[in-house]
């Protein structure tokens, strides 16, 4: 595996994909680009709540809806 194609997870979102089946489906199937902008987001949250909406939405496969 090259490692320019891993985007380094921040240990809650990792956490919170590992509890959501669908949602780490649906992360490891984006573009390097998609994931590196939801990495970038989670920066700023301050709540388990917030990730889990996050990851909730990519899901659902709500995130770029």
């Amino acid at each position: 595996m090259n490692g320019d194609n891993i985007v380094e997870l921040p240990l809650g979102l990792g956490m919170a994909l590992a509890q959501n089946t669908n949602a780490m489906q649906a992360f490891v199937s984006m573009s390097k680009e998609q994931q590196q902008e939801i990495v970038n987001r989670t920066h700023s949250f301050s709540s388990k709540k917030e990730m889990k909406m996050l990851v909730d939405s990519i899901g659902s496969g709500n995130f770029y809806s």
